[in-house]
């Protein structure tokens, strides 16, 4: 019981450095087959023309072959079930019956299965290469035979040692030295003269002279499980290092949400006081708007820079003002000269009264219109009518009467 605790104690602490990652109910199944060899522990006696002959029993053996289905539930704990065959040899006395049939017998059995390197060294991510494997369980046999059929219960321990082979440990090779107890016997077991210490149990009971050594050899595949590979995989466990700076990025991130969240919120504070303003300008009454008692007439006329006659080019705009003029009658017009920022103040003044007084007299001259119905005014230089300077040099009409 001491030994019990301190496996189970041992085993306890390896697998709290195991953590795999979850699997369906169809994971982690396996196949296999496997043949071998039994033979009894005790010597066997063959009477035959009233002699003995003694059968060794480790000289004389049955044949078997089996058939295995298993499924491990946890990186050390499995259940497997398991079926073989017996074949009669002439040398054999089975440990279990005799049989004159070619098939001698056959068993059906259910055992557990506990994987005693990840039980006491953890679970490494993927099978080792070597491991030993621990099985021991219960199951029913049946023997064939002329004078003895019976059915009965058995009892196996076995050690797999077994070599994980494949890319990705698919495939598992074992050597398996087992022995089966026969527990349990009943049904037509007949008296066998020519055989001495052949004996069933008619009571449930551990007899090593009712036991069999076997050795058999054997293969099984892994079918692939859902997380893409053939055994258990460990889950990504982080330290608690990593799991700090994690957080401190989670806080880190959240900071900065609720700063963007507070700018959103004032901008929309902002949003509502400028559509506040908004809706009380757009209330308030417009007032009505008075007309401006000068009105500009698009032609203009342009001079040459320190000019102030005007260039035959010009002349079709005065040609369009003299027209405007004579199609309203009691139109009065005030043409207002400009000059460039080139030059001293006084020279551009008398340079723009100039250019001013040039135009009315082509007016009063060539059209005829009234002197009095024309005004002039020079305005000096200026940069503000146009950013071109040479578009600056220039004279401009505007109707007073309106």
């Amino acid at each position: 019981m001491f030994i019990a605790a301190a496996a189970m104690a041992v085993s306890a602490s390896a697998q709290q450095r195991t953590t795999v990652t979850a699997n369906n109910a169809d994971d982690n199944v396996y196949v296999g087959i496997n043949a071998g060899a039994i033979t009894g522990f005790r010597n066997y006696y063959r009477i035959q023309d009233g002699a003995k002959q003694r059968n060794n029993a480790f000289t004389a053996y049955t044949t078997e072959v089996g058939a295995r289905v298993g499924k491990n539930f946890t990186t050390v704990f499995g259940l497997a079930f398991e079926g073989n065959l017996y074949f009669t040899n002439h040398r054999c006395c089975c440990p279990f019956a005799v049989s004159k049939t070619w098939i001698q017998g056959l068993d059906l059995d259910l055992f557990g299965t506990a994987n005693l390197m990840n039980m006491f060294s953890g679970y490494k991510g993927q099978p080792r290469f070597f491991e030993v494997i621990a099985l021991g369980g219960f199951g029913w046999t049946h023997a064939f035979g002329t004078a003895t059929r019976y059915n009965g219960v058995n009892s196996k321990i076995a050690f797999d040692f077994a070599v994980n082979l494949g890319a990705k440990k698919q495939w598992q090779v074992y050597l398996e030295p087992s022995i089966t107890y026969s527990v349990l016997a009943f049904g037509s077991i007949a008296p066998q003269p020519e055989y001495e210490n052949v004996m069933h149990n008619s009571e449930f009971k551990y007899d090593i002279n009712k036991a069999g050594f076997n050795l058999k050899a054997g293969v099984n595949y892994k079918f692939r499980t859902s997380n893409n590979t053939h055994n258990f995989a460990l889950e990504q466990l982080r330290d608690q290092a990593e799991i700090d700076a994690l957080n401190a990025k989670i806080n880190t991130a959240k900071a900065e949400a609720d700063a963007a969240n507070a700018d959103v919120a004032a901008k929309a504070a902002k949003i509502a006081e400028l559509q506040k303003a908004l809706n009380a300008c757009m209330n308030t009454p417009v007032p009505p708007i008075v007309k401006s008692r000068a009105a500009n007439l698009q032609p203009s006329v342009v001079f040459g820079q320190g000019k102030s006659n005007v260039d035959r080019s010009q002349e079709a705009n005065l040609d369009m003002i003299a027209s405007y003029m004579k199609h309203n009658k009691d139109a009065r017009i005030k043409i207002s000269g400009y000059a460039s920022p080139e030059g001293s103040k006084e020279l551009n003044q008398t340079l723009s009264e100039k250019r001013a007084q040039a135009c009315k007299d082509i007016l009063v001259k060539r059209y005829k219109i009234a002197a009095d119905r024309i005004e002039t005014e020079g305005l000096g230089a200026t940069d503000k009518l146009f950013d071109e300077p040479e578009f600056n040099r220039v004279a401009l009409f505007n109707d007073i009467t309106k």
